[in-house]
């Protein structure tokens, strides 16, 4: 398995615990949640289930018997309600013998249908049997991630503070699609493979779709623009799959993509129309739980300023160059690489990509072991001064930043005199504006180096992308 190893000893501690332990997983959809517990724990289940996705409390239950005979329950009538289904699995459980019972349900949000009572019968098969066995291991996981933050991980009903550990599987970095590329037999440059992941992200599903008899453009053509492509309608899978009343949840991504810096919570009210703020704050947390977006504030900016950026590399991809497509065309990226619309997207999505590799970053500049704080800075002009943008902003307790420019380009990069002199602008801005009397250092992240030139001299940290493939606090 590539990566996950935290996770796998978070699973392995709970497998050879003494005690009933009850584990949820989640993250988005794709990643990787059911490879991890099928993985971890080949040939050990007592009991494994998935819910039907659409399907109504009569087929649920019809499923859900199916899967206990299949684990050696000898029942032949099917349960009437989910109450019934738990009883019966506790008597399939029951007669396993000795040994620790792993349990494992997946897509549990899809078994919740309306007015099935589904939750409530849940609630009392942990709280009235499994929790008072010490040889249950339940896990639970689903693609609904907002459904299994909300019901079961922060549940303020039968199920609070009942579980005992939860896992929150995130992307692949960089270093895990290049190991997971590797095992698949494909050996592209590094360039390829951040381009890879300015589209995919760290969403191993994705990676795993690629054919290595073709180049990087070719896969994408066949992926994402030929007449049924795998994943033409992927967008509106995600969402639907993530989100039962997906609509906000889009409306606010759609708005999030057309903002590079990101936007304010007034600012997104305005821009969806929201009615609430509260359902508004509901559905910003449950897209930062799914590392959609980041929240972030300005340098020495207040709480109530937050600003939302949206951070999905492949819902950025779609909003650039899938959208708005009515038609198929052959070859179609392969002939997109040398538009400006390309480029102008390769440099955003670069950005994100650093962004998203910020403990990679800190590594390469030697602070790891330093406590820091990430910003984005802005300030509007002012008088005859032209207004500034940070993206990336590292505070450092030795009383230091390192303000970060990060450059996409084919080979390496030139700094010419009138990007010196916009960086030494920032640098100046930042010192007036803020007052700080911290150190500040200029550091240029790019593909392959910087020219060595003139300007060069005033950059105080070189790094390229190649250490953004880097282990995160080495």
């Amino acid at each position: 398995m590539i990566g996950r190893t935290e996770e796998q000893h978070v699973l392995h501690m709970a497998y050879k615990s003494a005690n009933p332990e009850f584990i949820a997983i989640f993250g988005r959809r794709r990643i990787g949640k059911t490879y991890l517990v099928r993985e971890t724990f080949k040939g050990k289940f007592a009991f494994t289930h998935s819910g039907m996705a659409n399907s109504d409390i009569k087929t649920q239950l019809q499923a859900f018997h199916n899967s206990l005979r299949e684990n050696g329950y000898e029942g032949s009538a099917v349960p009437r309600n989910w109450l019934d289904a738990f009883y019966m699995l506790q008597q399939l459980i029951k007669k396993k013998g000795k040994g620790r019972k792993v349990i494992f349900i997946d897509e549990l949000p899809w078994m919740d249908g309306p007015r099935s009572g589904f939750l409530p019968a849940f609630e009392f098969f942990w709280n009235s049997w499994a929790s008072a066995r010490n040889d249950i291991l339940l896990i639970v996981c689903g693609s609904a991630t907002s459904w299994i933050i909300n019901k079961i991980v922060k549940n303020h009903g039968g199920l609070h503070n009942r579980l005992t550990r939860t896992i929150y599987l995130r992307p692949f970095t960089l270093r895990e699609c290049e190991e997971y590329l590797s095992s698949m037999q494909i050996k592209w440059a590094r360039r390829e493979v951040i381009e890879a992941y300015m589209i995919f992200g760290g969403v191993p599903y994705y990676w795993n779709k690629l054919d290595r008899r073709l180049s990087l453009a070719q896969n994408i053509d066949s992926m994402f623009f030929v007449h049924n492509a795998s994943l033409a309608n992927e967008f509106n899978d995600l969402y639907a799959s993530l989100f039962s009343n997906p609509e906000p949840y889009v409306a606010i991504i759609t708005a999030l993509a057309k903002k590079k810096i990101g936007m304010t919570r007034e600012e997104l009210l305005a821009a969806t129309k929201m009615q609430t703020n509260g359902k508004m704050t509901k559905c910003l947390e449950d897209l930062d739980a799914c590392d959609f977006i980041r929240q972030y504030r300005a340098y020495g900016a207040k709480v109530k300023n937050t600003v939302y950026q949206l951070m999905d590399n492949f819902t950025l991809f779609y909003f650039r160059f899938i959208a708005k497509r009515k038609a198929t065309e052959d070859g179609y990226w392969q002939k997109s690489v040398v538009t400006p619309a390309y480029h102008n997207w390769c440099g955003l999505a670069f950005e994100r990509v650093c962004l998203q590799h910020v403990a990679q970053i800190k590594a390469a500049l030697g602070i790891s072991g330093i406590m820091c704080s990430e910003y984005s800075w802005r300030t509007p002009p002012y008088a005859d001064l032209d207004g500034v943008e940070i993206d990336l902003l590292i505070e450092r307790a030795d009383r230091a930043f390192n303000l970060c420019e990060m450059k996409f380009s084919e080979g390496r990069y030139t700094i010419n005199k009138k990007l010196a002199a916009t960086l030494r602008h920032k640098a100046s801005r930042l010192r007036d504006v803020t007052k700080t009397r911290h150190a500040i250092f200029i550091t240029m992240i790019t593909m392959e180096g910087i020219t060595d030139n003139e300007y060069a001299g005033s950059i105080h940290h070189k790094l390229t992308a190649d250490m953004l493939f880097g282990k995160a606090g080495i």
